[in-house]
């Protein structure tokens, strides 16, 4: 998998390249709509307790967790189903393939996404995500602790970390510093929330929409400009 470049660009998935926040609309619909509010509710409120306990969401664990409550309950076998067979490619962003495409003419493009490594592998491959990167797809549960092996699987001079959350970013810049040009998307709830951005610093870019990186200054989305004044102020 190791390949030299002198820069490689990372891309999250939820909320970055696919509308997460709509994939948890059309499972709470589903569930409601199926199985009423009460079993909708109690498996959301046992997905979030999962998701404080892991720090990441594990929408089939939480099935499971929900399953253990109430072995009888042969419903959930359709819940799984709708997960399992969702159609993930509906939910990618206007532009999403086209910006990858355009990264991936640039330099090398590679998947970094936090998850499990069944429902979120099966969300990057049936989306076409997979696909679209040529296969090169990392999934760890806290990618932000990971930079080792990301920089073991794909060694380069500069990284270029694309993805909603500031608290992923703030994390993985402080490890790697000026080697790291992050770049922040204000799309989905954890971009959008108030809190969220008050509480970590800001990002060396923001742009509103993936689609938007299809007509990015290369130099900025190369990591150039931020490196030139990183050493300007070195100087």
């Amino acid at each position: 998998m190791a390949a030299s470049n002198n820069t490689v660009f990372l891309l999250d998935v939820d909320n970055t390249l696919l509308d997460n926040d709509g994939l948890q609309d059309d499972l709470r619909n589903h569930v409601e709509r199926e199985f009423g509010a009460a079993c909708r509710d109690r498996y959301w409120a046992i997905f979030e307790e999962l998701r404080t306990e892991l720090g990441h969401a594990d929408y089939l664990g939480a099935l499971q967790r929900y399953r253990l409550g109430d072995l009888s309950d042969t419903r959930l076998l359709l819940i799984s189903s709708f997960l399992v067979d969702y159609r993930f490619a509906s939910r990618l962003y206007r532009g999403a393939l086209d910006a990858i495409r355009r990264l991936r003419v640039l330099v090398l493009t590679v998947i970094l996404s936090d998850g499990d490594v069944v429902f979120q592998r099966r969300k990057v491959e049936r989306s076409g995500l997979w696909a679209a990167v040529g296969g090169r797809v990392l999934i760890y549960m806290h990618k932000e602790e990971m930079l080792d092996a990301v920089a073991e699987c794909y060694p380069a001079r500069r990284y270029v970390m694309i993805d909603d959350k500031l608290r992923i970013l703030a994390a993985m810049k402080k490890t790697w510093k000026d080697r790291l040009t992050t770049i922040f998307l204000r799309q989905g709830h954890y971009a959008l929330d108030p809190g969220n951005i008050a509480a970590h610093p800001p990002p060396d870019v923001t742009i509103e929409r993936i689609g938007d990186l299809v007509n990015a200054d290369s130099a900025t989305l190369l990591g150039e400009k931020s490196a030139g004044r990183a050493q300007r102020k070195a100087s």
